[in-house]
C-alpha cells in the first residue's frame, strides 16, 4: 500500500484527470441523452467495472503486453471501434421509442446497457496504456508486492470514476429532461437516437485512428 502523502496525491491527480471529458464521458452522455439517467447511471456502472477489468489485466502484466505488441493493440483497437460503430448503427436504425425515458425495452433494457458499457470500456485499448503510464508513478515496491498497489490504486480510480462519471451522467439527463419539457412532438426520441448514435460512430473512428503511443 502506498503512503498517505503519496496515496493523496495519486486521488488528487486521478480527480483531475477524471474530471477532464474523455471517451468514457462522452459514452456515458450520450446514454443519458438517449435514455435518461438511470440508463447513464447503468452505463457509468458498467464502464468502472470495466476498468475493474483493466486494472486486473494492469496487475498481472497483460496491459504492458497489450503496450508492447502492435498486433495486439491494433486487434484490440479494431474489435473496440467496430463494437462503437455496431452501437451507433443500431441507435441510428432503430425504430419507436420517442417518448420517455428508456425507449427500446424500458427498464428491461438496462441489463443490455450496463453489458454493453462493459464491453466498449474492456474494448479500450487506450485504457490499458494509460494504466501502464500511470499507475506505476505511485508504486513504491518497498511497501510491499508491486501488483498488490496496482490493484489498490486502480480500485480506488474505479470508485472516484464513479462519482465523477455519474455527475456526468446525471447532468446529461438533466439536458435531456429539459430539453424534453421544452419541445414537442414524437420526433424527439428520434433526435436523442441520432444525437447518441452520432457520438458512438464518432468515438468509434476516434478509437479506429488511435495509435498506441509507439508510432
Amino acid at each position: 500500500m502506498p503512503d498517505a502523502s503519496t496515496f493523496a496525491l495519486f486521488v488528487a491527480a486521478a480527480l483531475a484527470l477524471l474530471l477532464v471529458p474523455g471517451p468514457a464521458v462522452f459514452y456515458i452522455v450520450a446514454r443519458s441523452v438517449d435514455g435518461g439517467r438511470v440508463t447513464g447511471l447503468v452505463s457509468v456502472l458498467g464502464v468502472q467495472l470495466g476498468t475493474l477489468v483493466h486494472v486486473v489485466f494492469a496487475a498481472a502484466g497483460l496491459s504492458a503486453v497489450l503496450a508492447s505488441s502492435a498486433t495486439a493493440f491494433t486487434v484490440v483497437k479494431w474489435l473496440g471501434a467496430a463494437y462503437l460503430a455496431y452501437l451507433g448503427l443500431q441507435q441510428l436504425l432503430a425504430r419507436g421509442g420517442d417518448e420517455g425515458e428508456l425507449p427500446t425495452g424500458g427498464v428491461a433494457r438496462l441489463p443490455r446497457v450496463f453489458r454493453q458499457s462493459l464491453l466498449v470500456q474492456v474494448l479500450n485499448p487506450k485504457v490499458a496504456l494509460f494504466f501502464v503510464a500511470f499507475l506505476p508513478q505511485f508504486v513504491d515496491v518497498s511497501r510491499g508486492a508491486a501488483w498488490t498497489q496496482v490493484i489498490v490504486l486502480g480500485a480506488t480510480l474505479a470508485v472516484l470514476g464513479l462519482f465523477t462519471d455519474g455527475l456526468y451522467a446525471l447532468a446529461g439527463g438533466t439536458a435531456a429532461d429539459w430539453f424534453k419539457r421544452r419541445s414537442a412532438g414524437a420526433g424527439l426520441g428520434r433526435v436523442r437516437r441520432y444525437v447518441s448514435g452520432g457520438i458512438y460512430l464518432a468515438l468509434g473512428a476516434a478509437t479506429a485512428v488511435s495509435g498506441s503511443g509507439k508510432d
